[in-house]
């Protein structure tokens, strides 16, 4: 597939990384934030947009539960990232000439004992590729920054140290979304299905409602609540479970669901990456 895909973030950040993986033969396009991301797609400027769900080292991104469901836009697949960080400099720069280095807030502590080791201070930015990007243009030679690989090839800086993370599996769930759902079975791992609902409110409704996937079988690998429309008392729940909506006991689960629910909404039924492994 040929023409753009949009991701919220400078070109070089993780999700530019993701772009590059997932879809090669697209070219990026560099976003400000998530709602710009979205926008692209729905004008037509992109035909997809990338973007990043959750974590394992620091959890769900914040919104981004609450964007999917409002975007009218639909999951067509999804891809994992791992995060490697690398700390980068200019060239020529050694490592010992560095007092400080630039970062996003989230990146910082995963490479707490790297930095704690060379006696480097961290300083968060609003963006990783950003902060890459303003050193190569501010040449500060006591500077470096934690990004990835991406980033320093993108704005030619030079790589002092590869894979400085704490953590050996940090890595970054993205769902690639367009204008248009896709429900044909493809790929060789399965499929995934994702579904926004709301419970009537009446007893129990939330534990009956998830009664129909314990008793078809149905692997349900994601549920989180959240609030919608600033109210205490309206609670929307996001679901992702393992399965095609057309799957025998996947069909089933789903009309009890919708027995007990107010709402319920597919966002998308795609391939399952088989790095969930």
């Amino acid at each position: 597939m040929s023409g753009k895909i949009a991701f919220q973030g400078e070109l070089g950040a993780y999700s530019h990384q993701a772009c590059a993986e997932a879809r090669p033969d697209m070219d990026p396009l560099p976003c400000k934030t998530f709602e710009d991301v979205i926008a692209a797609v729905k004008t037509g400027v992109a035909e997809l947009a990338m973007l990043p769900v959750e974590n394992t080292t620091y959890g769900r991104v914040a919104d981004i539960h609450r964007l999917l469901p409002e975007s009218g836009l639909r999951i067509v697949d999804e891809a994992f990232v791992r995060v490697h960080i690398s700390l980068m400099a200019l060239p020529g720069v050694q490592i010992e000439e560095l007092k400080k280095v630039r970062a996003h807030l989230v990146l910082l502590p995963q490479a707490a004992s790297f930095l704690s080791q060379y006696g480097i201070k961290g300083e968060a930015a609003a963006d990783s590729a950003g902060a890459a990007a303003e050193l190569a243009i501010s040449q500060k030679r006591d500077e470096g920054v934690l990004a990835s690989d991406m980033a320093a090839k993108t704005h030619g800086l030079n790589i002092l140290a590869r894979h400085i993370e704490d953590h050996a599996h940090n890595t970054t769930r993205f769902l690639i979304m367009g204008k248009k759902a896709d429900h044909a079975r493809r790929g060789e791992h399965g499929m995934m299905t994702t579904f926004v609902f709301q419970v009537r409110n009446i007893p129990a409704a939330l534990y009956k409602a998830m009664g129909g996937f314990a008793t078809n079988g149905v692997n349900m690998t994601k549920l989180e609540s959240y609030m919608v429309g600033g109210s205490f008392t309206a609670t929307q729940f996001y679901a992702d479970i393992e399965g095609h909506p057309e799957d025998p006991g996947v069909k089933r689960a789903l009309e009890e669901l919708d027995y007990f629910t107010s709402m319920l909404e597919i966002l998308g039924v795609y391939p399952r990456d088989p790095r969930r492994d």
